[in-house]
């Protein structure tokens, strides 16, 4: 079976949850997807994108600092509005505890490319690393 090629993409994952984030890093570069950023914080995340460009992104976006506030759309509008060093087109996916409405229009118009509902397993996420390579590898 012939061995696969290391990736060179640069992805990142927001998620507060330090367990989920280093089984899908170590996971990521057990397979050879690339590596896998990780930030615990929004405030991480937004320093992680103006230092440095990033092939896709998965982030959580439930306020988790204060659920009152409900989702926290600003990194998506960061990446989109060309305020971090990623292109403006990278694809990003989301994780969220539930979906209205009102959040599905406002993900569609920041053209997030999938919504992931939690719970969920942790191969979801690798899941979705690989198909922002296979997306990426057909550019």
């Amino acid at each position: 079976m012939p061995e696969r090629a290391v990736s060179t993409l640069q992805m990142l994952l927001v998620e507060p949850e330090t367990l989920l984030r280093r089984t899908v890093s170590l996971t990521a570069r057990t397979l050879g997807m690339g590596s896998v950023h990780e930030a615990s914080s929004v405030a991480v995340a937004r320093r992680m994108l103006r230092e440095q460009a990033f092939h896709g992104a998965v982030i959580a976006i439930d306020c988790t600092e204060n659920p009152d506030l409900g989702f926290n759309l600003s990194l998506l509008d960061q990446v989109r509005d060309g305020m971090s060093a990623s292109e403006r087109d990278m694809p990003i996916a989301v994780m969220a505890e539930h979906a209205t409405g009102e959040l599905l229009r406002d993900l569609r118009q920041r053209d997030v490319r999938q919504v992931i509902l939690k719970p969920f397993r942790a191969k979801v996420l690798i899941e979705t690393f690989a198909a922002f390579e296979q997306a990426h590898n057909h550019k």
